[in-house]
C-alpha cells in the first residue's frame, strides 16, 4: 500500500497557505517529496480568487481592508471565495501524468473530489461531483473545486469545504450583481449553497470532518495516510514563494483584459414576477441570479443558475442549455416557462451590454476605475 503524507494546521495566513500548497506541488512534481494531502483552515478571514480573476471585480477591496479581511489569489482557477475557520482547505498534491493537461481539467477534478464525497456520504449528506468545479447536495453547492498543474509536473487539486459560512458577511465581501443587500438577497443565496452543520442539523466539529476527508481519501485511492509536517526544506521555499510572490500586490492585484459587466431585468410572467441580474466577462455569462414571487423548488433554480455560470451569453445557447435543464427538471419548476426565463436572460444581457459601452464612452471613467488608469 502506499503512503501519502497527512499535514493539518488551522488559522494560516492567506499567504503563507497558498505558498505552501504551490510549493508542495512543485517538490511533489520534481520527486523531492512526497503526495501529500493537506487539510487545514484559514485565520479568518480571507478572500482568495481564482487565478485568472481580477480582485476588484471579484471582492469588494475597500471593504476587506476596513475589517482586515485578507485578499489574494490562488494558483489555481475558478472562482472567488471566503475562508476561515468555519471552512476546510482541502489541498492534494500527486505527481502528474504527461497528459494531465487542463483539457482534463474535469476529469480530474471528478476523480480527485471523490475523497471529499465519500467522507460526506459517511457522515449521511448526499453529496456529488456537479458540473465542471462543484460538489453538490440536493442541487446546493456545498464544495467549491480548482486545479493547478505546476511546471515541475505536480498537481494540486485545490477544494473549499462550507462546514459553516457566514452568508451576510461572504455578500458584504464578495461582488454579486445584487444592488443592494436585504433579507431577501441573503435568503436568495442561503437557498443556493448548503453547509455540513446545515446538513445535518446541529454542530459538528471541523475536525470531525476533517477526519472523515481523511478516511475518505485513504479509502478512494487506497492509500496509508500518515500524520506529518512540513520538513525544514520545505518550510525555507515556502517562506520565499510567500516573500517574493503570495505578499506582493503585483500578484495579488493582476489585472484580467476583461472588465465585468451587469444587468437587470424584472419581466411579470403568467407565473408571476420573474426577476434576472447577470454579471457578463466579455462575452461570458460569469454569474446570473433568479429571482421572483414565482413558484419552484429552490434547488430546481439553483440548477439552472449553475448551468448557466461561465456560459456564453449568446441567446440561442442560453436557450438550447435551458431546455436541457427544464427536460430534466420542468415539474420542479412549475409555471416558469423556459421562453420567459431565456427572454429576460436575453434582456439583462443587453442592458449590461448597454452600460459597458456607456462606461467605455464616459470621458472620466478612467480617473474613477481601479488603479486610475484607462484600459
Amino acid at each position: 500500500m502506499s503512503r501519502w503524507r497527512l499535514i493539518t494546521d488551522d488559522r494560516v495566513s492567506a499567504s503563507f497557505g497558498l505558498a505552501a500548497d504551490e510549493v508542495l506541488a512543485q517538490r511533489v512534481g520534481r520527486g523531492e517529496s512526497q503526495p501529500t494531502l493537506r487539510l487545514y483552515t484559514y485565520r479568518p478571514h480571507c478572500a482568495l480568487i481564482g487565478r485568472f480573476q481580477t480582485a476588484e471585480h471579484e471582492v469588494h477591496v475597500e471593504t476587506c481592508r476596513a475589517r482586515g479581511i485578507a485578499i489574494n489569489r490562488r494558483p489555481s482557477g475558478g472562482g472567488a471565495i471566503l475562508m476561515g475557520d468555519a471552512q476546510l482547505g482541502v489541498a492534494l498534491m500527486i505527481p502528474g501524468r504527461r497528459d494531465d493537461a487542463y483539457g482534463r481539467a474535469r476529469e480530474l477534478m471528478a476523480g480527485f473530489s471523490q475523497g471529499i464525497v465519500r467522507g460526506l456520504n459517511g457522515l449521511g449528506i448526499n453529496a456529488e461531483f456537479r458540473r465542471k468545479n462543484d460538489i453538490e447536495v440536493d442541487g446546493r453547492k456545498i464544495v467549491g473545486l480548482g486545479i493547478y498543474r505546476n511546471p515541475s509536473g505536480g498537481l494540486l487539486f485545490h477544494a473549499s469545504l462550507l462546514v459553516d459560512i457566514d452568508i451576510l458577511l461572504m455578500l458584504q465581501v464578495l461582488n454579486t450583481p445584487f444592488e443592494k443587500l436585504s433579507d431577501k438577497e441573503v435568503t436568495t443565496v442561503a437557498a443556493r449553497i448548503s453547509t455540513v452543520r446545515r446538513e445535518l442539523g446541529g454542530e459538528i466539529s471541523l475536525d470531525e470532518v476533517r477526519r472523515r476527508v481523511a478516511a475518505g481519501y485513504a479509502t478512494t485511492f487506497g492509500v496509508e495516510l500518515a500524520a506529518s509536517d512540513f520538513t525544514p526544506g520545505e518550510r525555507q521555499a515556502i517562506a520565499t514563494l510567500e516573500r517574493e510572490k503570495y505578499l506582493r500586490d503585483t500578484w495579488v492585484f493582476q489585472r484580467t483584459d476583461v472588465p465585468d459587466s451587469a444587468g437587470s431585468a424584472r419581466v411579470k410572467t403568467p407565473a408571476g414576477l420573474l426577476e434576472v441580474r447577470v454579471t457578463l466577462a466579455g462575452r461570458m455569462l460569469k454569474a446570473v441570479f433568479i429571482g421572483g414571487d414565482f413558484f419552484a423548488a429552490d434547488n430546481a433554480v439553483a440548477d439552472l443558475e449553475a448551468s448557466l455560470r461561465w456560459h456564453s451569453s449568446d441567446s440561442s445557447a442560453v436557450e438550447a442549455t435551458l431546455q436541457t435543464v427544464y427536460a430534466r427538471r420542468a415539474a420542479a419548476l412549475g409555471a416558469l416557462a423556459a421562453s420567459a426565463l431565456t427572454g429576460a436572460i436575453d434582456l439583462a444581457v443587453r442592458r449590461a451590454r448597454v452600460a459597458e459601452v456607456r462606461r467605455r464612452s464616459d470621458p472620466y471613467a478612467c480617473f474613477v476605475s481601479p488603479g486610475g488608469a484607462c484600459e
